[in-house]
């Protein structure tokens, strides 16, 4: 077999991602068609170019190497592409790239986008895996992406990708079965879930971790289990599990959403975009120290420096050169990412205020989301099919 390009890309998506199963599903393929191809490649090379451990997939020496000589040319051919098409003027089939992790937000967002840019074919790009995503913006594969960072499990922010903030600390609200005695209460607290069991999906960045930390820091060991969320709102209601959950969650039949004392389990969340040259480097050629705050934006080296070093098999831009910034789908001129982001917040807040207990902690703790814009009538809310039940007071 001789190696092509699209074996190259095989490579980087496992080591980007760090497994098979979440490569597979960034290339297209089934993970069964993924492994016999990675077996082909590694046959044709003479050797072993991941090894498989606990947490995942990594590179062996003989696979660093071939990857320092696989990135390159996999941005390359990307470039090459875009140049070509450029050249040619094949502007015409415009196209906005957008990723998202789970969010009820994403169905706002997209309708937004259209209305701003009717002439291109705006796509959406789901991925429970924000590392997955951001690799897919600092590669070019997606113009920007929303995603949600657990609180004490940093993630992998490639050089050369900017973040903008749209909350700095949202917290996380656990679902549980409608007939468990805390549901009877509009506020749970962790140790009356010492008992149960709880469920959370390998598949998030982050949040077996970050559940575990909490649960430790409140001296509870339960049992934690691995699952999908998906398919989880049946164990919920049954009394199987306990899960936790975004404040935005739409109730389901059985199951009961409550937020948690204290706000032990929080996340941030970003856009994330390719940043320009000139807000990656200031005036002296250095890198900029901008603050992370709502709206505002983070270059990776800030955030390296914070989080500690990268692990230079999944720093993409480290290997690929500097990184082309978003372009704008109709004029090709660099794309107005404030303006995504502001489309973006505006249709978090559109959900987030329908969420009776979301909006009733946006109002308690003065979220930075209030200073965003105004809060939608309930009428508005009522066209959008959002309204849901009146509030009891």
């Amino acid at each position: 077999m001789e190696l092509e390009v699209r074996h190259l890309r095989a490579l980087c998506a496992i080591a980007d991602t760090g497994s098979l199963r979440k490569a597979a599903r960034q290339l297209g393929m089934t993970q069964p068609s993924l492994t016999t191809q990675l077996r082909r490649i590694e046959n044709t090379v003479g050797g072993r170019l991941f090894s498989r451990e606990v947490t995942g997939s990594r590179p062996t020496p003989l696979g660093r190497s071939v990857l320092c000589r696989a990135r390159p040319i996999v941005a390359e051919m990307n470039a090459l592409v875009s140049e070509v098409r450029l050249e040619a003027g094949q502007t015409a089939d415009a196209r906005l790239r957008i990723g998202s992790t789970g969010s009820r937000a994403v169905v706002g967002w997209l309708r937004r986008l259209r209305a701003r840019y009717p002439d291109a074919d705006t796509t959406i790009h789901i991925d429970v895996s924000a590392n997955a995503l951001l690799q897919m913006v600092a590669a070019n594969q997606l113009d920007v992406a929303f995603v949600h960072e657990v609180e004490g499990a940093p993630l992998r922010v490639p050089e050369g990708v900017e973040r903008r903030v749209l909350a700095e600390r949202e917290p996380q609200f656990v679902a549980l079965a409608e007939t468990h005695p805390a549901a009877a209460r509009p506020v749970v607290r962790l140790a009356e879930l010492a008992a149960d069991q709880w469920m959370v999906d390998p598949s998030v960045d982050g949040e077996g971790p970050g559940l575990r930390r909490v649960l430790a820091a409140a001296g509870l060991n339960p049992r934690v289990v691995y699952g999908d969320y998906l398919t989880a709102a049946d164990l919920v209601a049954s009394g199987e599990v306990v899960t936790p959950c975004q404040p935005t969650a739409r109730s389901r039949q059985g199951v009961a959403v409550r937020p948690l004392h204290g706000d032990p389990l929080t996340v941030r969340l970003f856009l994330a975009s390719r940043a320009l040259p000139s807000a990656r480097t200031g005036a002296d050629g250095s890198a900029p120290g901008t603050a992370v705050r709502t709206g505002g934006t983070e270059s990776a080296p800030d955030h390296a420096a914070r989080t500690g070093p990268i692990d230079p098999s999944l720093d993409t831009a480290a290997r690929t050169g500097p990184v082309e910034p978003a372009r704008d789908p109709v004029s090709g001129a660099p794309l107005d990412v404030d303006a995504l982001f502001g489309d973006l917040a505006d249709a978090y807040f559109e959900i987030a205020w329908a969420s009776v207990a979301y909006r009733q902690w946006l109002v308690r703790n003065e979220s930075p989301l209030l200073r965003l814009q105004e809060p939608p009538t309930r009428d508005e809310l009522d066209i959008l099919g959002l309204a849901g039940p009146a509030e009891v007071s």
